[in-house]
């Protein structure tokens, strides 16, 4: 286990991303209503991919894309099984036949990895899981003969990019329906069969052999079970708490089917709460994510220190500020002694001040708890440690697993605050303007009150010209800048043609290349390219562009609505007063 999470909550397109900035490797499985499809990465990179469909296979694509005839992939799928075991895997057959150009063939690949990213960017519930353990890119892991030494590694901006517009053409189409929300959860209900075992076998993706491939990435390519919440459950606590009686695992067994199913959040939870938990016990991490997700709490589990940041940064730049929780430390394994628990709970807290951070800890452990105090956490909560109450295991879990989410959701209602007083104040402001330049300079004084630095880009037809920028020189509490003058080209095709076309707010990462070689090169990089591009509209025209971002500090939470409705505010009152100016030249 590296990590695990809800599509529910963070979309498959945020999970991919996550892996490419943190460069891992493992196979990704995602599980939904119709199935399971899985991504297998090598660092960071999309290397193949699982389609639940057992009828989109490689060979299909290649004859559906012209590349090769159907009878010509009949001949290629007899000389393989002919082959028996020197058989060699389909692609790799084709291209040695000279059947098929290397460049077609990896072509064709790649649509199978986007056809498999857009069929799940329709799944609204599911769950996903990293699985690192036993990942080996090897000889044998390669979709080309061994001659032309080359590795299928697909660049992951590309294929989401290519896989987004994919999806929005089906949609518009009418090609594509998504996944209708239904009450209950998708684990309620058994997979779709897709009546033949396996949904695709290594061969089909043009892999080696199935039997070799499985001893270097465990179950990629295996059958997909038809497992209900209360058998999966059942095979969860078997494999992972072998060290239970069968008393203490049918006990928890029976707590965990009670909470298969997510409950309706009622009037006043804090719905939308999200938990990082950082454990190494898959065992407390399985067993806390499935009652979290009964109580409609999103926990994302990890036991890479070197992940959190990137996972903070992505809740974060999703306008989603998450509850930091650190297990109780394990003294056997070094990684996770109290000292290295303490330390990277010392370094986040001091990286993110504004998060919410609770420590787990054995109830005997009274020193770490009181340093973790000390540290500034919010709370700690006891948790059952199994060599200090054998006897008493099972029944202090549970009681530990109806307390945790317990708490949560109080947190969650008590961290709730109020719009911060700048957007009264703002609204107050802008009522008293007229003037475009007057309402662009008001905008962008509201959004410095969130981000370090804040620029306005006045749009013209085919560049953008920097305007007042507040941070950007000096600190932002030196106020604004005279007008910065530096000019940026708008592209066919970028972010700031993308906002500005479809008039609507863009916060998150980028790496467009407008951004980095004009407006970076003019004003440098922030410490997280994580921005805010905020459209000012009048008459449904952009007429500017509040650019923001976090400088050289950590990211810290934003409030993207009040931002976009204060925008959308700010051209009511353009629209206003070019109104009134109309009827006063009018008038006799």
């Amino acid at each position: 286990m590296s990590f695990t999470g809800d599509l529910e909550h963070l979309s498959i397109i945020d999970v991919i991303q996550l892996l490419h900035a943190t460069r891992k490797s493992g196979t990704l499985s995602i599980k939904g209503r119709k199935g399971e499809s899985q991504l297998v990465f090598n660092d960071g990179y999309i290397i193949s991919a699982n389609h639940f469909d057992n009828s989109i296979l490689i060979g299909n694509i290649l004859v559906e894309a012209n590349v090769i005839t159907a009878e010509t992939l009949d001949r290629a799928l007899e000389g393989q099984e002919a082959a028996g075991e020197n058989r060699k895997p389909l692609v790799a057959t084709l291209i040695e036949q000279g059947q098929v150009r290397k460049e077609d063939a990896y072509r064709c690949l790649e649509t199978l990895i986007e056809l498999t990213v857009v069929e799940i960017l329709t799944w609204k519930r599911g769950t996903f899981t990293l699985d690192v353990k036993n990942v080996t890119i090897s000889d044998e892991y390669r979709y080309f003969p061994e001659k032309l030494h080359q590795e299928i590694t697909l660049h992951t901006e590309n294929v989401l990019m290519d896989a987004l517009r994919i999806y929005d053409e089906k949609k518009r189409d009418g090609f594509l329906v998504e996944e209708e929300l239904a009450d209950d959860d998708f684990s309620s209900k058994e997979p779709l069969s897709t009546g033949g075992g396996a949904v695709l076998s290594a061969d089909d993706l043009g892999l080696a052999d199935l039997d070799r491939l499985e001893k270097t990435i465990p179950s990629v390519f295996s059958a997909l079970d038809d497992l209900g919440p209360a058998l999966a459950n059942r095979r969860k606590i078997e494999e992972l708490g072998t060290d239970l009686s069968e008393e203490e695992q049918e006990k928890l067994i029976s707590f965990l089917g009670n909470h298969a199913v997510p409950a309706r959040p009622s009037i006043g939870t804090a719905q939308g709460l999200s938990v990082i938990l950082f454990s190494p016990d898959e065992f407390m991490t399985y067993c806390a994510t499935t009652v979290c997700r009964h109580e409609g709490i999103f926990v994302f589990a990890s036991n890479e220190e070197p992940d959190l940041d990137p996972i903070i940064d992505q809740f974060l730049s999703k306008n989603s500020t998450p509850v930091l929780v650190f297990d109780t430390p394990d003294e056997s394994d070094p990684r996770f002694c109290s000292s290295q628990i303490g330390g990277l709970r010392r370094k986040t807290q001091a990286k993110y001040p504004h998060l919410c951070a609770i420590q787990l800890a054995s109830p005997l452990d009274y020193g770490f708890s009181l340093h973790a105090f000390r540290d500034g956490v919010k709370a700690v909560l006891p948790r059952p440690i199994r060599n200090e109450r054998k006897e008493t295991f099972a029944t202090d879990l549970i009681r530990f697993l109806e307390t945790f989410p317990a708490y949560l959701k109080t947190h969650g209602l008590h961290e709730e605050a109020a719009p911060s007083s700048w957007i009264t104040e703002s609204f107050l402001a802008l009522r008293q303007l007229r003037e475009p330049s007057d309402v662009a300079f008001a905008l962008l004084q509201s959004v410095s009150a969130t981000f370090e630095r804040s620029l306005t880009l006045i749009v013209r037809e085919t560049e953008l010209i920097a305007e007042k920028g507040i941070g950007i020189r000096d600190d932002k509490s030196r106020g604004a800048t005279p007008a910065m003058r530096f000019r940026i080209p708008l592209a066919q095709t970028s972010l700031f043609r993308d906002v500005i076309g479809k008039g609507g707010l863009f916060y998150g990462k980028t790496d467009d290349s407008d951004v980095k070689e004009h407006l970076f090169n003019a004003i440098g990089a922030p410490l997280r390219p994580t921005v805010l591009l905020l459209p000012l509209k009048c008459s449904g025209k952009t007429i500017s562009l509040t650019y923001a971002d976090f400088g050289k500090k950590e990211l810290s939470p934003v409030n993207v609505d009040l931002l976009n409705i204060l925008a959308d505010h700010a051209g009511l009152i353009l629209e206003n007063g070019l109104y009134r100016k109309k009827r006063e030249r009018s008038s006799p």
